[in-house]
């Protein structure tokens, strides 16, 4: 597939595995080369009650790629009367990659019976286990943030203001990242995404 430096400029997002779960943050442009074509784009997707996702990449491609995800997650699940295991969902997603019509970058996230899980995984359906990692123009910002704050054994509410302020640092930085905040949690109770005020009243604690 061809693809224009128009496709694929924009976005931040992070994701990491703190005690009791999982952390994920998006900001919330979306552009078209240099043109801000979207100031409330949605990158955070809740793919389960336990399981969610970010993306990076032609939105288009992303919503498709989410959509296909949820349905086959929600079809293994009626069909077997089980959650899915997140190996499980990271292999069913690199195996929709790999077919070739998707341009996206995605992190997926989640709570199984084995604990709290994260992968990266690439355009070409290549998936890596991670403790911590961020996709987008802007994630060299996020990582120095992460690098520098970042350690597994964060409580929740720690690694929600870490997450906040590795987006802040790449929307500051980053002409292609930039608006608003999407952040959602994961533990063994299911996955929350939290308001625009809830979010306010972490970056004052920051």
């Amino acid at each position: 597939m061809n693809h224009s430096d128009k496709d694929v400029k924009g976005t931040t997002t992070v994701g990491f595995v703190v005690k009791e779960g999982i952390v994920l943050a998006t900001e919330t442009r979306a552009t078209m080369g240099s043109f801000v074509a979207n100031k409330n784009a949605d990158k955070l997707f809740q793919l389960s009650n336990t399981v969610g996702a970010t993306i990076a990449g032609t939105v288009s491609h992303a919503q498709s790629l989410m959509d296909v995800i949820k349905a086959e997650i929600s079809l293994y699940e009626m069909r077997n009367e089980k959650q899915m295991s997140m190996d499980s969902v990271a292999v069913l997603t690199s195996n929709i990659l790999k077919s070739g019509q998707y341009y996206v970058q995605t992190i997926l996230g989640g709570v199984d019976r084995n604990g709290a899980k994260l992968y990266s995984l690439d355009p070409s359906g290549s998936y890596m286990e991670e403790l911590c990692t961020s996709t987008g123009s802007g994630s060299p910002y996020a990582i120095g943030v992460l690098e520098d704050r970042y350690d597994e054994n964060l409580t929740l509410d720690e690694g929600k203001k870490v997450a906040i302020k590795a987006i802040t640092s790449a929307m500051e930085r980053d002409v292609y990242s930039g608006n608003n905040y999407r952040l959602g949690t994961i533990t063994k109770d299911g996955m929350k995404i939290y308001t625009k005020e809830e979010i306010a009243q972490i970056k004052e604690q920051i």
